[in-house]
């Protein structure tokens, strides 16, 4: 589609173009509203934005779904604004745990790996049988995931005293499990399952017993789906579609750098493209971005709480990653890959390190993208991603220095680093998992926390905000509402976890508490259905959301232009030919 010229004034603008800032542009332009996205980056997507490198094209996200089967809340959420959006893929075989003498499958079938285990270490039949079953109903309060759904700001006072009792029966399932983390809780917990140390180092990487149990919880109610074909970013391709269609905007390359106000109140946004700066006038602005940016930032310092900077400087965030993106020369498959995600951890590196960025100790994970979809690489070839946990601060922020603006410079001494730390990583693979790696790489590409951190501006290039423990919930450093009226929060930020359900929901709950002002039919009519009162159907009833055409077309992959070419030239757009990155700056 044409780009479009910015207009002087919108009902809504919305910063960030990731999954929570495209789900709030499309609900809002579908119930009506103008509606402007603005992203600093040239595509869709966020995290999600993926690249292409020659003829492959990698996820930079996307390990795994959750809530995105047709029971699950994702779905039911895209249901309501089109039907033709891209469907994810129920995977069979889920995790493999890699050891140094040890290796185990959790499948779709967890009763399998129990009873594998029960007959392995018959000693440990009781606690083994608890531990799955504990994992089951855990998997069951994520199922019933929909009576959560909706914020509490949305919300009448007897919505909220209901949704209070929802939160306490979905709570009921894990608040035995929450005081099991650290060093000295998650081996307390272990112990109440397993007295064998072989079934404790399956999970010597993990620092709680809710990342113990929670796979095996989702794996029993088939939870765990892989990205579309066409990788993670068809889902944001598909919502910049659903707005558009209804003749809305999103435009890129465009970097807020105020939030106007008028008093107390949003006025619209400050932003540059190519040196030149725009004043955009809007009723509403959802920050869809970093909440630590926003508030130190984008704000008058007099219009923000001094405990709001505090409270966020002092939460408890995801790590980052060093993610290795690998073109092979043959299908992974002959390399021993299927589509389970592998982690390789060792028992006699402290659980301490496996996370703090040393590329010979820390915890690794293996992911073989094309196994799942083989259109991400040409026929023949193969893609493979590797990551680690990893923090922006390690080795004086990855030898990198600043320049006045605050930007990284990314010298010869980053690339030799993080060159080096791929080295090691492949070389640990080659070793564990599959013999002759090497020989078969074409190329692959390095993103290291300063990589997230510059394409999403996520503080440390955080991959999912903050966790959802204790200590933040207090804090309460997850919130849509701003001390600002008429800005909220509309991505990661705005709820405790991460991932692609816990950002359509942030979007999506943004958008209904504009709605509940601005188009209370439509308020109404989806709080009905996202309650699970009403059926889509009398929600595609409803005259107070426009109707979609569902008429959204996928673009073919890089390897699938490739073979369009070959066999059928004419069928291949030369417009859309480079409209992917070929060589982004990593």
């Amino acid at each position: 589609m044409e780009r479009k010229e910015l207009k002087p004034r919108y009902d809504v603008v919305i910063i960030g173009s990731g999954i929570g800032g495209l789900t709030a542009g499309a609900l809002l332009s579908k119930a009506g509203l103008s509606v402007c996205v603005l992203e600093k980056e040239p595509h869709p997507g966020g995290y999600l934005a993926g690249f292409r490198r020659k003829d492959f094209r990698f996820d930079t996200a996307i390990h795994w779904l959750n809530q995105y089967s047709k029971e699950g809340m994702v779905c039911r959420l895209f249901d309501a604004l089109g039907d033709d959006y891209p469907r994810a893929i129920t995977q069979q075989r889920i995790r493999r745990f890699k050891g140094d003498d040890y290796e185990y499958l959790l499948t779709n079938k967890p009763d399998d790996l129990k009873e594998q285990w029960k007959k392995e270490f018959p000693e440990d039949a009781d606690g083994i049988d608890r531990f799955f079953r504990d994992a089951k109903k855990v998997g069951e309060a994520f199922k019933n995931f929909g009576h959560i759904f909706r914020a509490e700001e949305t919300m009448s006072f007897a919505e909220k005293l209901r949704k209070k009792k929802n939160l306490i029966l979905f709570a009921l399932r894990f608040i035995p499990h929450l005081r099991y983390s650290g060093e000295k809780g998650i081996k307390k917990g272990l112990s109440k399952y397993f007295k064998n140390k072989r079934l404790h180092e399956v999970f010597s990487a993990d620092t709680e017993i809710l990342s113990c149990i929670v796979p095996i919880g989702w794996a029993y109610y088939n939870d765990f789906q892989s990205p579309p074909h066409g990788g993670g970013q068809v889902i944001a391709e598909w919502l910049e579609h659903v707005i558009q269609y209804f003749n809305q905007e999103t435009h890129y390359q465009y970097e807020v750098r105020q939030i106007l106000t008028e008093g107390n109140t949003a006025r619209g946004v400050l932003c540059t493209r190519s040196g030149k700066e725009y004043k955009i006038e809007s009723k509403y602005v959802i920050a869809a971005s970093d909440a630590p940016t926003l508030y130190g930032k984008l704000l008058p310092d007099a219009l923000v709480p001094s405990k709001i900077k505090k409270n966020l400087a002092k939460a408890e965030l995801y790590s980052s990653s060093v993610t290795i993106s690998i073109a092979l020369d043959c299908p992974v498959e002959e390399l021993g890959f299927n589509e389970e995600l592998i982690h390789v951890s060792s028992a006699t590196v402290p659980r301490c390190e496996q996370a703090a960025g040393d590329p010979l100790r820390t915890e690794l994970c293996i992911l073989a993208p094309s196994f799942r979809d083989k259109s991400l690489a040409p026929e023949g070839h193969g893609t493979l991603l590797l990551f680690m946990p990893a923090d922006m601060k390690f080795e004086k922020q990855w030898r990198t220095e600043k320049d006045e603006k605050g930007n990284f410079i990314r010298g010869k001494a980053y690339k030799e680093l993080k060159d080096s730390i791929a080295q090691l990583l492949i070389q640990r693979v080659e070793e564990k998992v599959a013999p002759g790696l090497r020989k078969h790489i074409l190329f692959y590409e390095v993103a290291t926390p300063i990589t997230h951190w510059r394409y999403t501006g996520n503080t440390g290039g955080s991959m999912m905000a903050t966790k959802p423990n204790r200590p933040n919930m207090m804090n309460k450093v997850a919130t849509y509402r701003t001390p600002v009226k008429n800005l909220l929060v509309g991505g990661h930020w705005a709820e405790l976890g991460g991932g692609v359900p816990i950002a359509t929901k942030a979007g999506a709950n943004s958008a209904m508490l504009i709605l509940k002002q601005e188009n209370k039919a439509a308020y109404k009519a989806f709080a009905s259905y996202i309650d699970g009162r009403t059926d889509l159907s009398v929600l595609q009833q409803s005259d107070a959301f426009k109707p979609y055409g569902n008429n959204w077309i996928q673009k073919p992959t890089p390897a699938q232009k490739k073979k369009l070419r070959m066999t059928a030239p004419e069928a291949v757009n030369v417009n859309d030919e480079d409209q992917e990155d070929e060589l982004l700056d990593f």
